[in-house]
């Protein structure tokens, strides 16, 4: 079965389901995203955004890939560039953080370690760009899939809460403790690539 982990670009947005193509619930404020989704143009906006994030910061995202199909992706950024977090009981991300904003997996490809190595991709990115740690607004009453990851599987994969909350728990993991990961995440990236050869891991922080 081959596995790849791609970066998020415009050419591979369309290998995203369609409702989330669709979706702007973070990439702008409520009453922005409202008027968006009035004027039909929510798929425009979300690739003005990407474009703009990609221009501006760099790798915002990843679409996971099984044996060449599209099964799953995960978008993040500088709270900066993510409007609708200011909106959450919880907020503000820490300015030391960049913010998981989503991710999903087909049903199908649940359950197989997709979903840490998901979060492992993603700490090993920002700890070369030399970020400190990632956080989340996790969703304690989750119950189908939806813009918010659920607060359980952050909690599986290595987050801690940083500021309580009934159903908007913030949700932080630093990545200095990704670094005890490496030889395991190196191991879990070169199985999941294919890789032939190992990129030298960073020193911690």
């Amino acid at each position: 079965m081959g596995r790849q982990l791609v970066p998020l670009t415009l050419d591979n947005l369309t290998d995203l389901p369609g409702r989330c193509r669709a979706c702007v619930f973070w990439e702008l404020d409520p009453v922005s995203g409202e008027a968006a989704a009035r004027a039909g143009r929510p798929e425009v906006e979300k690739e003005s955004w990407i474009s703009a994030v990609l221009l501006e910061w760099g790798s915002c995202g990843r679409v996971v890939y099984v044996d060449e199909k599209p099964v799953g992706f995960v978008l993040y950024a500088p709270p900066a560039y993510v409007p609708r977090s200011f909106a959450f009981p919880t907020s503000p991300v820490s300015p030391d953080a960049v913010q998981l904003m989503t991710a999903w997996l087909k049903p199908e490809c649940q359950g197989q370690g997709l979903g840490r190595v998901i979060v492992q991709t993603v700490a090993k990115d920002l700890l070369r760009r030399g970020f400190k740690a990632i956080e989340a607004f996790g969703s304690a009453r989750w119950t189908e899939p939806a813009c918010l990851v659920p607060a359980d599987h952050l909690l599986s994969v290595g987050f801690k809460t940083v500021r309580p909350h009934h159903s908007f728990p913030r949700m932080r993991l630093e990545l200095r403790s990704t670094v005890s990961w490496r030889e395991d995440m190196e191991r879990a990236l070169d199985q999941l690539l294919g890789a032939v050869q190992k990129d030298r891991v960073l020193r911690p922080l």
